[in-house]
């Protein structure tokens, strides 16, 4: 038994194949509750539900987590002193506590078959009647049960609830919570298989590996009455209980990878950093006491407090999810974020004559989602068709006539340059704009369309010159004068 005066928590994921950011955000809560007070995070695999098993879903669970920095002090590929950690291979166990139960008076056989347990969901008119069990078992004598197990008929083993009083539980959400017991099903603990059910498993389990604070979605709350009568029925002390709040898509809809939301997965394909979506995950139905949002994995550990879980149910906001997003790349530095968005810029620029860093720097401050690069980018190999309306920029004050003058005084002053950078050719360009006494905008506009040919590009004229290289820019140029003429 581990030591239970030492925070210990679990993430107790199904293996069903993808991680879904519910799932996500409580494996986040309970590793955050876990190092905010030097404990233990457990990983444990709950894969006894064989119908919903998915082949690789278990590497789906490592992968994620080690990704996202969750890393767990306890779990089936590294052991610990409470194993093994999962779930089906615990199998042998389950049995001996509810037989325990059996001989305190709190629980009992049933021997109720099918055909029967389906008749007592219906009404004496075929309608659906309220499926709770009607104890037909409970109080048979000892003799009638031993002649009955003698006999070999299937047997299942139910939870004796009270029939009279209440139960309360504490929950550091949601307060206390009482219920009466005469609204508590005599839940199966032991299936007619010998296998626990997924309530019975999980209290023993969390006993025998001296879980401390037990995180999980609000829908189990109608569960812990259940929960501390056993706890109480083996005189076990009761965890701590947290109970959040779904993640919704809207007001109405939860978050359901059936419905085309996204998993964990699905947001990296589309481009957000791991750190910004554990960061947005984290202020999912948490609020934390000061101003900041913007959190490492090791600050939120530091900062993070149950007291600051809500009840309400959350929104995941995609507009709020890339604003962090942005956040984080914008913290990089600059060889970090040429790093990053190399293989981007490689997916949709095929020319090898690019400087990555030059066009890496004027990315920066323009992406909030790596794949939003596209639009600014395509026009490097080649330049797209356009019209000469695009020339045309009320704000800068610019039409066709200004354009080609502008154009035409841009081109010998290029041509003239011998080094191709951007220092180089911005001095030669705002001498220029000082010579002629013109507004920026006035020049710089006509040449950023002419040499990209689209009203929204990474940077300005001066940068996107110096990305295109020498010999494609004057030629832009000469096509824009061409265009104008």
């Amino acid at each position: 038994m581990a030591d239970t005066q030492r925070v210990r928590t679990r993430f107790a994921p199904s293996p069903t194949g993808y991680m879904h950011i519910g799932n996500l955000r409580t494996a986040l809560y309970t590793y955050l509750i876990a190092k905010k007070n030097g404990g233990d995070f457990i990983l444990r695999i709950e894969d006894t539900d064989q119908e919903r098993y998915v082949e690789g879903a278990v590497d789906v669970i490592y992968n994620t987590l080690r990704q996202t920095g969750l890393n767990w002090d306890e779990g089936p590929d590294i052991g610990g002193p409470v194993g093994p950690y999962v779930q089906s291979e615990r199998m042998g166990m389950f049995k001996e506590y509810a037989l325990k139960l059996v001989e305190s008076g709190h629980a009992y056989y049933c021997f109720c078959d099918k055909e029967r347990l389906d008749g007592l969901k219906k009404n004496e008119d075929g309608t659906t009647a309220i499926a709770m069990y009607d104890r037909h078992c409970r109080n048979l004598s000892k003799e009638e049960v031993q002649a009955k197990l003698d006999a070999g008929i299937p047997y299942v083993i139910r939870q004796k609830m009270p029939l009279d009083g209440t139960t309360t539980f504490h929950d550091e959400v949601y307060g206390d919570i009482t219920v009466e017991n005469a609204t508590l099903d005599d839940q199966i603990l032991i299936k007619t298989d010998g296998m626990p059910t997924y309530n019975f498993a999980n209290v023993v389990d969390d006993h025998t590996m001296g879980i401390t604070h037990v995180v999980r979605g609000n829908e189990y709350l109608s569960s812990a009455p259940k929960y501390n009568l056993l706890y109480q029925a083996f005189g076990w002390e009761v965890p701590v209980y947290v109970h959040c709040c779904p993640v919704m898509k809207d007001q109405t809809a939860k978050l359901s990878k059936r419905n085309g939301d996204a998993s964990f997965e699905d947001l990296l394909a589309k481009g957000y950093l791991t750190e910004a979506v554990i960061n947005y995950i984290a202020l999912l139905g948490w609020a934390p006491k000061g101003e900041q949002e913007i959190y490492s994995l090791e600050e939120l550990a530091e900062e993070f407090d149950i007291s600051g879980i809500s009840k309400s149910p959350a929104i995941f906001d995609p507009v709020k999810l890339k604003a962090i997003n942005a956040e984080y790349i914008r913290k990089m530095t600059p060889e970090q974020f040429c790093e990053y968005i190399t293989p981007y810029i490689k997916k949709y620029v095929k020319r090898d004559d690019i400087d990555y860093k030059v066009l890496a720097s004027v990315l920066q401050p323009r992406t909030e989602l790596y794949t939003d690069i596209e639009e600014l980018i395509d026009f490097i190999d080649v330049l797209p068709e356009y019209d000469n309306a695009l020339y045309c920029h009320k704000k800068m004050k610019t039409n066709e006539e200004t354009s080609i003058e502008a154009l035409n005084a841009i081109l010998p002053v290029l041509e003239a340059l011998d080094e191709w950078n951007v220092e180089s050719i911005h001095t030669a360009l705002f001498d220029l704009i000082a010579k002629l006494e013109v507004k920026n905008g006035w020049l710089l506009w006509p040449l950023r369309t002419a040499v990209s040919g689209k009203p929204v590009t990474a940077g300005g004229g001066v940068e996107l010159c110096a990305i295109l290289g020498k010999e494609e820019a004057i030629a832009r140029i000469k096509k824009g004068i061409a265009q104008l003429s």
